[in-house]
């Protein structure tokens, strides 16, 4: 057990996000769990046609924690709100060690050439920008740790970072963009000691997954299980328990690279 170490994860309130916070903290992290919490809300967010986490799900994964995680309301398209619960957290706990950036939407189910400007700028301001902002505000403080080797920066991209997916080219380029975001980092980390990495997970049961089963019209996620050499979906735990490795001693060596988390992806 790790009793001292302290991990922050955006779109913690459901799916991965809310699976890592589990499995961090049932690790020993401290976990300060941040979620924007839209809810029934997401209508607001142009081609995010599916309600998102609310805080009675961000506050339940906090009750899960036994008092080891701690819940913040907070949109990452605030820069300066993540930045304020960042400095909270390492004046709190003296440190930051992990920080995992799982917040995102998805949005499609219409040609490039058809999709409105706003959806994409939607997708961009969450799933790419988001990520930007919580290195922005969680990386200097690691670099100026005591134990700068054992912080890890880690980003949630997707199987779509690696791959072209029918109806969702904004989707797929804003992963992609995760992925060289995520590389860019590792090259500014050089010789910091503090090391970054991006999963791409496949098809996991979250309600993103409910949400592309829409988008393609399909009857229920379940068939998406094609989608991998498993013939099964991912759980949320399977990613989380990835995420748990990649903050280990070990998990260092990932540096800069991708973890494909896919089952074995396939079209």
């Amino acid at each position: 057990m790790i009793d001292d170490r302290v991990a922050i994860v955006t779109g913690a309130a459901r799916g991965i996000g809310a699976a890592t916070a589990r499995e961090l903290s049932q690790a020993g992290y401290q976990v300060v769990a941040v979620d924007a919490c839209l809810g029934d809300e997401s209508h607001q967010l142009p081609g995010v046609n599916y309600p998102l986490g609310t805080e009675a799900d961000l506050r339940e994964i906090e009750r899960y924690g036994n008092g080891k995680i701690h819940s913040s309301v907070c949109d990452v398209r605030d820069a300066e709100a993540l930045a304020l619960i960042v400095q909270s957290a390492v004046e709190r706990f003296g440190r930051l060690d992990v920080a995992v950036a799982a917040a995102a939407v998805i949005s499609g189910g219409k040609p490039m050439w058809n999709t409105p400007n706003e959806e994409f700028a939607t997708l961009i301001d969450i799933d790419l920008l988001g990520v930007w902002n919580l290195a922005q505000a969680c990386i200097p403080s690691m670099i100026s740790s005591s134990e700068p080797q054992s912080c890890r920066f880690i980003a949630i991209a997707s199987a779509a970072g690696s791959h072209g997916l029918l109806h969702l080219a904004g989707y797929s380029a804003v992963k992609h963009g995760v992925i060289g975001l995520i590389k860019g980092i590792a090259a500014d980390l050089q010789g910091s000691g503090v090391s970054a990495c991006a999963i791409s997970p496949g098809s996991t049961r979250t309600a993103m997954l409910d949400a592309s089963a829409q988008i393609y019209n399909l009857d229920s996620a379940e068939e998406f299980v094609s989608s991998n050499l498993l013939n099964r979906l991912l759980e949320p735990s399977d990613i989380a328990q990835a995420i748990k490795f990649c903050c280990s001693q070990a998990g260092s060596a990932l540096n800069g690279s991708v973890l494909d988390l896919s089952g074995g992806f396939r079209t």
